[in-house]
């Protein structure tokens, strides 16, 4: 077991007649086995929810969460008192954005490894149905944790020694057109920080012209493209940031120039150490793309030699086609 939970509190948030209600919980759940394996599960989708977004604390914006967060960690708030607080806050954020979001509302402090958290998230719930012994329909309700949109997560280490980097708060910014990026910064009283896209692409851009730099043949940039890749998914898998340091050991080897300095040199606009944005990285491995009722997918090592692009008659040709595929073309043209 990797995760300790410290304290957990669940509330309901329910809506009628267009408003925003909070049931509260009177008390603390108490912690054992179940609560650390559930909350390890909330812990480990979270970390694999793609786009999310960073920031920090704001004076410029309601300061509740964060004035209630310090309170608690300096011991002088029951973490169910703080709870109590930001169900109030998001109560009334909730209400403003008119989000027909209900479900349970989650507060958990808890520690993974070296890291301690406040996870804050709403998760809704789905009806499951199955046949018992009688051959009788029932149903039950469980937590849909897989489709959380609605969750942050306050990394208090960082909260206590990096408050200026405006990037020790993560969270869900959610599907396009909701605004819940705006929901939830207003909530938390947070401004956003360090962009994981940007920076992403960044680490992409030096990585490329170092490659090129250092002339390495294409078997060679494969394969230190797919170290580079797994280093950050491992990463997005621990929810830790990357760090250049270890990227430069992956890949600079022996060289004379390492990546570390060819980098800082260039003057990229890349921290020394960044949040991962999933999708971004994953386009140094792969080439993805889908529309009009196509969708096309292969490893980046196959093109020039079983995929071939040709720009001007725009056509793609795929040389050993999968043999799945390749067993339904058959099929549909044989029977047509």
């Amino acid at each position: 077991m990797t995760v300790q939970v410290e304290r957990l509190v669940v509330h309901y948030v329910d809506k009628k007649d267009e408003t925003v209600e909070i049931h509260l919980r009177n008390d603390e759940m108490p912690v054992n086995d179940k609560v650390d394996i559930f909350i390890e599960q909330l812990h480990h989708a979270y970390n694999g929810k793609p786009g999310k977004g960073f920031c920090g604390f704001s004076p410029e914006k309601n300061g509740v969460v964060s004035s209630s967060i310090q309170s608690y960690r300096q011991g002088e708030m029951h973490f169910y008192h703080l709870t109590e607080k930001a169900a109030d806050v998001l109560k009334e954020e909730l209400n403003k954005y008119a989000f027909n979001e209900t479900g349970y509302l989650i507060f958990c402090h808890y520690r993974f490894v070296a890291d301690e958290y406040v996870m804050i998230a709403l998760v809704n719930v789905k009806e499951h149905y199955s046949i018992n012994q009688e051959l009788d329909l029932t149903s039950s309700r469980h937590l849909d944790i897989a489709k959380m949109q609605l969750a942050a997560r306050i990394d208090l280490n960082g909260m206590a020694t990096a408050l200026e980097d405006n990037r020790y708060i993560s969270f869900i910014k959610g599907r396009a057109g909701r605004k819940v990026a705006d929901f939830f910064l207003d909530f938390l009283g947070c401004e956003e920080g360090i962009d994981a896209r940007q920076q992403s692409q960044a680490m992409l851009s030096a990585v490329e012209d170092y490659l090129s730099d250092r002339q390495f043949d294409k078997s060679e940039k494969d394969d230190l493209r797919k170290q580079v890749f797994d280093y950050c998914s491992d990463c997005v898998a621990s929810g830790s940031d990357a760090d250049v340091s270890q990227l430069s050991n992956t890949i600079s080897r022996d060289e004379s120039v390492s990546f570390d300095n060819f980098y800082k040199e260039q003057a990229y606009d890349l921290e020394e150490s960044f949040p991962v944005d999933k999708k971004t990285v994953a386009s140094m491995v792969k080439f993805s793309g889908q529309g009009s009722g196509v969708s096309v997918s292969f490893e980046r090592k196959h093109l020039g030699e079983r995929v071939f692009y040709d720009k001007h008659s725009d056509t793609l040709t795929i040389k050993g086609i999968p043999p799945n595929l390749k067993d339904q073309l058959e099929r549909f043209f044989e029977e047509n």
